[in-house]
C-alpha cells in the first residue's frame, strides 16, 4: 500500500519513509536506513511541501 499524500509543511522523503513499510522491508533491522539518517537533523534538501500562504491579515 503506497503512502497517503505528503501534507504540507512536512518532508515528502521522510513523510514516505514513515508510512509506507515496503521501503524499509527489505532493510537489515540491524541498520539504520542511510536516507532516513542523512534527514536526521533537519537537513531536508528543498523536499519539504510548501504550506499555502496563509489569508488571514
Amino acid at each position: 500500500m503506497p503512502a497517503p499524500p505528503c501534507p504540507p509543511g512536512q518532508c515528502r522523503q521522510c513523510w514516505t519513509h514513515a508510512h509506507d513499510p515496503d521501503i524499509h522491508r527489505n532493510q537489515d533491522q540491524s541498520q539504520d536506513c542511510p536516507q532516513c539518517v542523512a534527514h536526521m537533523g533537519g537537513n531536508h534538501g528543498g523536499q519539504i511541501v510548501p504550506k499555502k500562504p496563509s489569508i488571514w491579515w
